[in-house]
């Protein structure tokens, strides 16, 4: 399992409020600790923290950069702020996120090919996400196509099939499976798949916020799973991960499966 770590986001408070002051001690602490936690990766994302996102973002880069070489998947809705990232990634950055809109993925892809990068692509568009696995299943084709056009290769996109909030969207997550089952039909090498996990969480009960993100997780690793956006640090996830790919024969068994994860 690919784990991008999503702690380094402006919308928690306290990476919110380090952006404001320049903190880069609580910038890279959060850092380090996914990355010691076993993330291969770290989202980026300044959210509404500056009033100067593209500056956020490039400061934000280069306090990591001082700790870690770590992958650095770059989160933004704005152009330019998506391009100053790649520009002082140091190691091969991924793009998050792309969708099926013709516009977003000639401006993605296009920043994909240039920097090298691999992709998130989302199965939606601009009529929003589609209910069952078959319209998102088109959605995918379309950005399938997107990377055989632009001389991308198949295997550097992750598709992401969206899960919404189990409270308000339940009929979703099934679809959401069968989509990630799916995916792996689409080309030859087959591309990846990615969930933001946090989101089938959303607004749920604070009592069952963990149980719901761990539960959906090892279903989806079932279902074939490649990677995730989600807490690193969270010990209790990370163990229903591993066990996961443990059952799924993706790891080797000894008595302190666990242990021996996390050593490697």
């Amino acid at each position: 399992m690919f784990i991008i770590g999503e702690r380094i986001n402006g919308m928690f408070k306290d990476v919110a409020k380090a952006i404001k002051e320049k903190d880069k001690a609580v910038i890279q602490a959060l850092a380090l600790k996914q990355v010691s936690c076993k993330a291969n990766a770290l989202d980026v994302n300044v959210g509404p923290a500056s009033a100067n996102p593209k500056e956020a973002m490039e400061w934000l880069i280069k306090a990591i950069q001082e700790v870690t070489d770590i992958t650095l998947a770059i989160d933004t809705t704005k152009q330019d702020v998506m391009e100053t990232g790649l520009s002082l990634c140091k190691a091969k950055p991924i793009i998050n996120s792309a969708n099926a809109n013709e516009e977003k993925m000639k401006n993605l892809f296009s920043l994909a090919k240039k920097y090298n990068a691999s992709i998130i692509g989302l199965t939606m568009d601009k009529a929003g996400i589609p209910k069952d696995s078959e319209g998102r299943m088109e959605l995918a084709m379309k950005l399938v196509a997107a990377c055989v056009e632009y001389g991308i290769d198949t295997s550097e996109l992750y598709l992401d099939a969206v899960i919404l909030p189990v409270n308000v969207a339940q009929p979703h997550a099934k679809e959401v499976l069968k989509t990630i089952r799916d995916s792996k039909m689409l080309a030859d090498p087959a591309p990846k798949t990615v969930l933001g996990l946090s989101n089938v969480s959303q607004g749920s009960s604070m009592q069952y916020k963990n149980l719901i993100n761990r539960t959906f997780l090892t279903m989806a690793i079932a279902n074939g799973l490649d990677a995730a956006i989600m807490d690193a640090t969270d010990k209790e996830l990370m163990d229903s991960l591993i066990t996961a790919e443990l059952l799924m024969e993706k790891q080797l068994y000894c008595d302190s499966y666990l242990e021996a994860y996390r050593k490697k």
